[in-house]
């Protein structure tokens, strides 16, 4: 069987533009699998919010992010993408936080060269590392991984930092000690987005965020751009907010459930994370109750 590592690569290697939604738990991480997509992201934005009720912030440990990815990982047969924000230190934290995404299913990481605690790439007031410390830190994540088809994505904030010429720097840097792919962080405007592809020399990935610095394209016009993969980091974050605080005002509001749109049953509900496999595994008086009920 493979594994979510070279079923990535596999899905890298075929024609077409990678769709990662961002999910931020299992439940959002079903909903990316059941609705066909190839692979799926998890965002450190929904961990952090979703796990702690935090701000993505640099607030979330390696272990509380890993737990997550492993959690995600077990839910479906879909290859994890896990934010690994900066590596969580030096070049030897780096190493163990290549070991503890591998050991927790994940098909690859993305790894920023943020100074820790970070925060969202498309908030203001970033800072970033030198670029030989952050290339360092890639070089030693290529080396750390113990199953070589695990995927390496190397982030770079300093676009808003440094500038875009240095932004295109560090990418290329990255690739040339072993990254897979390379992913600039936050261009500015659609003549930065479109540069990126052209001016960097491996695959790159682009991060979708609703309202971020970034300008919105169909993403028939992101591959056109050329880019081989796109994160939709806070689409499945932001939709769930919104619908858990408009249901929450209609009940306190109304003080009733029935004026939903559309609801599940629980049987639905269950239907939606493999009961059916479940119940079979019941003892056969057990399962007729179960399916009566």
């Amino acid at each position: 069987m493979m594994t979510a590592a070279a079923r990535l690569r596999k899905t890298l290697g075929q024609r077409g533009l990678v769709i990662a939604p961002g999910a931020f738990d299992c439940l959002s991480a079903k909903a990316v699998e059941m609705a066909g997509f190839s692979a799926l992201y998890m965002t450190g934005m929904g961990t952090s919010a979703s796990r702690l009720g935090l701000p993505d912030y640099g607030l979330a440990t390696m272990t509380e992010m890993v737990n997550n990815a492993h959690a995600i990982s077990a839910a479906v047969h879909v290859p994890v993408i896990a934010d690994a924000d900066t590596g969580y230190g030096n070049e030897l934290n780096m190493t163990r936080t290549i070991h503890e995404y591998e050991r927790a299913g994940a098909a690859g990481v993305h790894i920023e060269d943020q100074v820790f605690p970070k925060k969202c790439g498309h908030l203001g007031g970033k800072q970033v590392i030198p670029r030989r410390e952050y290339i360092s830190k890639i070089a030693a994540a290529v080396k750390a991984r113990r199953d070589p088809e695990f995927v390496i994505i190397a982030r770079t904030d300093s676009n808003a930092v440094l500038g875009f010429e240095e932004a295109v720097t560090r990418a290329n840097a990255a690739l040339d000690v072993g990254a897979d792919l390379a992913l600039v962080e936050a261009p500015e405007d659609f003549e930065q987005m479109a540069s990126v592809p052209q001016r960097v020399h491996g695959p790159c990935v682009l991060n979708v965020l609703i309202g971020g610095k970034s300008p919105l394209a169909p993403l028939a016009q992101v591959e056109e751009m050329g880019y081989r993969m796109a994160l939709l980091s806070d689409a499945m974050i932001g939709a769930a907010v919104f619908a858990y605080e408009t249901m929450m005002e209609q009940v306190r509001r109304t003080g009733e459930t029935l004026r939903f749109q559309r609801r599940f049953t629980p049987r639905e509900l269950f239907e939606r994370f493999d009961s059916e496999r479940w119940d079979a595994l019941r003892p056969e008086e057990e399962n007729v109750e179960a399916v009566a009920g």
